[in-house]
């Protein structure tokens, strides 16, 4: 993980963590070195870099940032506005772009941000290429066997332009029409858009396929994005679905590549859920590629025990639908995902996305003549605490052989009805001790013998 760029792009409060300065900057960084790539591949063509951006206030000051550096550098930028992060994901692929940039910070509140690149593949941007960016922010680049003190400005005919591209945030709700697979007619279907991206996306695509469409939280400010709405404040839609008697409730974060979801009953259907669910489905049918499902560490642990009497493998990957992809990639499997929403289908889509997903879980209710909940049935959620630790050294406490030995000894008192995971936090100087168990007492007991270690053994701030 770099200074700046973490598993999810640059994020941080705008004008405090990330300025409009470090938009600017990365913005000369890739406009300039993808013009270089192509000259060096012999193409005479300037580089051509897609943004979209989420609703939040500053998402307009990082957009003109970004095509300010993005344009002296020598670089044409295309604008989707504001879109979705898997439509950028999208287009970056399917128009040949050199890479785009979504500016949002996801599920953060409005005063947050980010900047999230995407490869020309459509995937996130690889860490070779961040940590370039980094260091010309920091003013010690190095590369083509060169250091450059600064980077230098187009000029004449050489600068670069922008071009209204709205077009191909339609052809992305085009796609996701062109995959729905049953008719919605009869279908009543409520869509919490989170003040976020997906505001006019999903009920597009939602009418165009004939649900009954009920939408909250789709008139953005600027300032109410995620504010007691989508999938981080999911107990409003459970209310609305329970209320005007839906079949479905989709709820999306800010740039709308999460979603989870809630039964006509008005029970949440998690990340987790969803990939039992759709496993499932796709094992039912054959077509589970590897016969494995992708999850993280943080899954729980009652998905397992699901899978396992589907006779359904699966596999483990590190926190973040970054490495979900990753090894999707290299094992040729096609669903996986977090418990948190991100899910992946890489059949459809290189990136996890929110509107997608309701559209394939819409596609398993329909095939199966199932209501949510009975698709649901044979996963139970085991309950589970997690006590974040704040700590002088987060390695040296996860790593102490006394915190280690009490892991051990939770683990055997647990044995085959939960598990403890102990972590680093990525971003904090933060420990996180989790325990999933058959009661919520089990679990704060777990829990509470490994925090008194980290605490008596001096590490807790």
């Amino acid at each position: 993980m770099g200074k700046y760029f973490g598993t999810d792009g640059f994020r941080g409060e705008a004008n405090v963590d990330l300025t409009a300065d470090h938009a600017y900057k990365v913005g000369r960084f890739i406009g300039w070195y993808y013009t270089e790539l192509r000259k060096k591949a012999g193409d005479s063509e300037r580089a051509k870099i897609v943004i979209g951006k989420d609703t939040r206030r500053s998402s307009y000051m990082f957009e003109y940032s970004l095509v300010s550096g993005i344009t002296a550098s020598g670089a044409d930028a295309y604008m989707l506005h504001v879109t979705t992060t898997p439509s950028v994901a999208y287009i970056t692929r399917l128009d040949d772009f050199d890479c785009g940039i979504m500016i949002s910070a996801s599920h953060n509140p409005y005063y947050d941000n980010g900047i999230k690149l995407i490869s020309g593949k459509g995937d996130k941007m690889d860490e070779e290429t961040t940590n370039l960016i980094e260091d010309y922010i920091d003013g010690k680049l190095h590369v083509f066997d060169r250091d450059f003190a600064e980077l230098p400005f187009a000029k004449r005919n050489d600068i670069g332009r922008t071009v209204d591209y709205v077009s191909g945030r339609n052809r992305y709700v085009g796609y996701l029409i062109s995959l729905g697979v049953y008719s919605f007619k009869n279908m009543k279907v409520g869509l919490d858009c989170a003040n976020g991206a997906a505001w006019t996306i999903a009920k597009a695509v939602f009418d165009a396929l004939g649900a009954k469409t009920y939408v909250i939280n789709a008139d953005p400010n600027g300032i109410n994005i995620n504010e007691n709405a989508g999938s981080t404040h999911i107990e409003n839609l459970q209310k609305y679905v329970v209320e005007n008697g839906l079949d479905v409730g989709f709820a999306y974060d800010g740039d709308a590549d999460r979603c989870l979801a809630v039964d006509e009953k008005g029970n949440v259907v998690s990340g987790d859920h969803i990939l039992y669910i759709y496993g499932t489905y796709l094992k039912e049918k054959g077509t589970l590629a590897e016969n494995t499902v992708v999850t993280t560490v943080m899954s729980n642990f009652g998905l397992y025990k699901a899978l396992d009497e589907k006779g359904i493998g699966y596999a483990k990957t590190k926190v973040g639908d970054k490495y979900v992809y990753e090894y999707m990639m290299n094992h040729g499997c096609v669903i996986g995902g977090e418990q948190s929403g991100h899910i992946i289908f890489s059949k459809y889509a290189t990136t996890g996305d929110g509107v997608l997903t309701s559209l394939k879980m819409m596609q398993v209710m329909l095939s199966k003549k199932k209501k949510l909940s009975e698709l649901c049935e044979g996963f139970t959620v085991y309950p589970q605490v997690l006590e974040n630790v704040r700590v002088t050294d987060k390695k040296a406490a996860q790593d102490d052989p006394d915190v280690r030995a009490k892991v051990e000894e939770v683990e055997k008192r647990l044995g085959e009805s939960g598990r403890i995971l102990v972590r680093e936090s990525g971003t904090e100087p933060v420990v996180r001790v989790m325990v999933e168990a058959l009661s919520e007492e089990e679990c704060r007991t777990c829990v509470g013998m490994v925090v008194d270690v980290i605490k008596s053994k001096g590490y807790a701030v």
